[in-house]
């Protein structure tokens, strides 16, 4: 009774949420230390333990990060959603100019004196989210005026995205798309939408015009490539090599899988306990025990989300609980789509299970944030409740009848 006390007080929020975090949690370690066997191997003299002790302090990290920041109240968001928007900015800037170059791109930004590696997209992602819910709130009124909805949210929108898609034009369209379900969300005209996403469109193929003519850069052949390879199911050997790898991880696992730590692929994916990891889970647990949990946990992180904010009395959490939720769902959705082969090769971790640092405890800080408005909800709720229950009782008294 103590230890469960113990556990009710400091584990505060949404118990099922808590669950599914540990679920992941579970998950990540068993995938991640048998995805990366071979690739600890060579890479780290023979330590095949690298990647699961990495990973292992990274989910100590985020569950103290979670818990930390649950107990945080949700509304110094609202306050700080300008600032993060400009720091994170300024860092897509900093990664642009100093960013450390890995696999023929810069998308991570070195911290002096630490060694650690920041996705700073991952940062901005977040950031973002958490100012479109603030905006979406604060404008609610005012949602169907075109210029304020363009200077409030899609300037801001356009500007990450922009400063992202240079060296990771995957992940600003994902992002793109994650705004507009939150402005959707938020209940900002579709015909909006329908303009922006119209004008992103036409962004894209300017940007790869100006990439191809005046840069002379090949990556607009490489995005060029995936897409007419996924659409006209032709094998290309470079490009096409992870997911044909993952396919047959996928289809060798069958429904009961080979059984843990006998995956066969993850010897021939580069990015097995990352992108791919999805694949390898399946390959080694089989639908039944690998995808299948997997994906309702994401759903029921979803449908969670949706309660946590019905709940809310005010736009703001809502808006926020809504928008991360959105986040990490659509990332976890396309991760999978990819490893199956039902989407072009994105890149995307799959939330909370895949190895990680910036991706992980960005993560991390979205549940924890998620935690706390259901934390100060059920607070809310228990004290409403407590309050009928004396009112039915001062009620019950004053019509008791007197006794004789």
């Amino acid at each position: 009774m103590m230890q469960q006390g113990w556990l009710t007080k400091t584990f505060k929020g949404d118990r099922a949420i808590w669950g599914l975090v540990a679920l992941f949690m579970v998950y990540s370690l068993l995938a991640v230390y048998s995805s990366s066997v071979s690739i600890a191997f060579k890479s780290y003299s023979g330590n095949t333990t690298y990647f699961l002790r990495s990973q292992f302090f990274m989910l100590i990290l985020s569950l103290a990060i979670i818990v930390i920041v649950h107990y945080l109240p949700y509304r110094i968001y609202f306050s700080l959603a300008g600032l993060f928007l400009i720091i994170s900015a300024g860092l897509l800037i900093l990664t642009f100019l100093f960013g450390a170059r890995v696999n023929e791109a810069t998308r991570w930004l070195i911290i002096p004196g630490t060694g650690f590696r920041l996705q700073t997209s991952d940062v901005a992602k977040v950031a973002l989210v958490i100012y479109l819910a603030r905006t979406l709130a604060k404008y609610q009124n005012e949602l169907k005026d075109f210029m304020l909805v363009t200077k409030y949210l899609m300037v801001p929108v356009a500007i990450i995205c922009a400063l992202i898609m240079p060296e990771n034009l995957s992940t600003a369209i994902m992002i793109f798309g994650i705004c507009m379900i939150i402005m959707f969300i938020g209940r900002v005209p579709f015909k909006f939408l329908l303009a922006y996403a119209g004008i992103a469109v036409v962004g894209v193929v300017l940007f790869a015009m100006f990439l191809t003519v005046v840069t002379k850069d090949n990556r607009v052949q490489v995005w060029k490539a995936r897409i007419e390879h996924y659409f006209s199911g032709e094998s290309d050997e470079d490009g096409d090599f992870q997911a044909n790898q993952a396919k047959i991880a996928i289809s060798t696992g069958g429904l009961f899988g080979k059984a843990p730590g006998r995956s066969t692929q993850r010897n021939m994916l580069p990015q097995s306990n990352s992108d791919f990891i999805f694949a390898i889970i399946i390959e080694e647990y089989g639908l039944l025990l690998g995808a299948i949990p997997l994906i309702l946990a994401y759903m029921i992180l979803m449908f969670r989300g949706i309660t946590i904010a019905k709940k809310c009395e005010t736009a703001f959490p809502a808006f926020l609980v809504l928008g991360l939720i959105v986040m990490i769902v659509v990332q976890a959705i396309i991760n999978m789509l990819v490893a199956v082969g039902l989407f072009p090769v994105t890149g995307q971790t799959l939330p909370m299970v895949s190895w990680g640092r910036t991706s992980v405890l960005m993560m991390s800080f979205a549940i924890g944030a998620i935690l706390s408005i259901s934390r100060v909800v059920n607070a809310r709720i228990k004290k409403e409740e407590l309050s009928d229950e004396e009112i039915s009782d001062q009620g019950d008294k004053i019509y008791e009848p007197a006794k004789t």
